[in-house]
């Protein structure tokens, strides 16, 4: 997961899309990171990504289960979830991480065959396309099956199961990219599902779209109760069939549920779309979500938010409208490259090159195996003298860290060099500090960097144990 390849030590960087929409927490309009009153043990749901097991761990909480799953996609237990899954679990939690499930669901996003992908290594970007869909992939998609470049080099050898967030018509955001080798499975190879949104609905023929790719209902029935004579154009469904040529022919239909039932107590973490600042209102994954004057802000300021700005929300669930409580920006602002050096298990904290790097519950450690392991063997994995990549949130608290997303162990390939972009704390005649680790110059020079500038760092320890610039600075 090498992010940039750097070869210069210091040069400036354009993250104008950071900087507008991340800010960390305080001052006006910014909020606190106290608990709001979505987190006080009340029933509700919480619907996010899976960042881990023993039982499952879904937007900060550990969720204790009985093991059992509710799915149509053929997973019945919990040991057959991955992480990356967007699962829906019904249940009780206290706002400390602790919280009892009644009911842990899991339904696929998108399943068929692709038709093509591409993977950037050095921006941890990529794209996917089957059934006529986009699907965007970034640094906290996980893969299972096949790695993101396997997909890119022959996209067609494959199919698919995504678990992910509709961020807009007929585009969605992965989470979870699960792949097997078509023809080598024992059974399901032409099966798909598609959810989206009804267009060009044709009901005497029998056939609608949803974003360009056609769907032939003439064989299917409703699922869960849902009668097809209530199709029309605008609605949200969920389709299964299988595919004749390039149409899907439907075997089920069913409207898409609400995530939420009225007076819920709600934690959803999604992609912003349909942002309207005037009625201060967005969507996440079809939830209308309204704030106020007296919702918290997290991490990012009330003004920054926009489509396409990946965040969590807490509140309550009232006549088919999410009432913000909190809103927390989850995007991450700083990238780190570099050896473990120090693991504080008790506090999970690990030092790396240098830099305190902290884990929390949402922290998504991911590993090359495919094998399934819980939390805690997760980070027993971790030893002083691994090479980690990690994605994060730069905090400027506690003398400055950072706050991990996703981390991963890799080789070393740069033979001891560290990388480390975000913001400069201080920079002097000698030195600059990021996150609370002093890097000297070593003869070289930053000019033009300033305090607050966004930069990427390149640098190492010296016999004496200080850290320094590897090479030339640059803006």
């Amino acid at each position: 997961m090498k992010r940039n390849g750097l070869s210069v030590a210091v040069k400036m960087v354009v993250m104008g899309a950071l900087a507008g929409s991340l800010i960390a927490c305080g001052g006006s309009g910014s909020g606190s990171s106290g608990s709001s009153t979505a987190s006080t043990g009340q029933d509700g749901r919480s619907v996010g990504a899976v960042t881990g097991f023993g039982s499952v761990y879904v937007n900060g909480t550990r969720f204790k289960t009985d093991g059992s799953v509710a799915s149509n996609d053929g997973l019945e237990r919990e040991n057959q979830l991955h992480k990356g899954m967007v699962l829906k679990v019904s249940g009780s939690w206290n706002g400390q991480g602790e919280g009892q499930a009644s009911e842990v669901a899991y339904d696929d996003t998108l399943r068929g065959p692709l038709t093509a992908a591409r993977w950037d290594n050095a921006a941890n970007t990529g794209e996917l396309t089957l059934l006529g869909q986009k699907v965007t992939l970034d640094g906290k998609t996980v893969f299972r099956g096949a790695s993101a470049d396997d997909l890119a080099m022959n996209p067609v050898g494959y199919r698919v199961r995504i678990s992910g967030w509709r961020t807009a018509q007929g585009e969605f955001r992965a989470s979870y990219v699960g792949a097997k080798v078509i023809g080598l499975e024992f059974e399901g190879n032409n099966e798909v599902e598609l959810e989206g949104i009804v267009a060009g609905l044709d009901a005497t023929a029998q056939l609608f779209t949803i974003n360009g790719f056609g769907v032939d209902y003439q064989l299917a029935t409703g699922d869960d109760g849902f009668d097809l004579n209530d199709l029309t154009n605008g609605m949200a469904v969920e389709v299964e069939g299988y595919l004749q040529g390039d149409v899907l022919m439907a075997k089920e239909i069913d409207e898409e549920d609400d995530l939420f039932k009225n007076d819920d107590e709600v934690e959803i973490s999604g992609d912003i779309f349909d942002f309207d600042s005037s009625a201060r209102t967005f969507i996440i994954n079809g939830v209308t979500v309204q704030y106020s004057g007296s919702t918290e802000f997290d991490d990012i300021y009330s003004d920054s938010l926009q489509d396409g700005i990946f965040v969590k929300v807490e509140g309550e669930f009232r006549n088919g409208v999410l009432m913000a409580e909190e809103i927390e920006g989850q995007e991450g602002d700083a990238e780190l490259s570099g050896e473990i050096q120090d693991f504080d298990r008790a506090n999970e904290i690990l030092t790396v090159s240098g830099v305190k790097v902290w884990l929390t519950d949402n922290t998504l450690i991911e590993t090359d195996s495919d094998q399934r392991r819980s939390r805690e063997d997760d980070l027993n994995a971790l030893q002083v003298g691994d090479y980690l990549e990690v994605e994060g949130r730069q905090r400027n608290t506690d003398g400055g860290y950072l706050e991990a997303f996703v981390i991963e162990r890799e080789d070393d390939d740069d033979n001891g060099v560290a990388e480390i972009e975000g913001r400069v704390d201080a920079i002097g005649s000698d030195s600059l500090t990021i996150m609370n680790l002093e890097i000297l110059f070593n003869g070289y020079s930053a000019a033009g960097v300033r305090t607050g500038d966004e930069v990427e760092v390149e640098y190492t320890q010296n016999a004496g144990g200080e850290f320094v610039l590897s090479s030339n600075v640059s803006d």
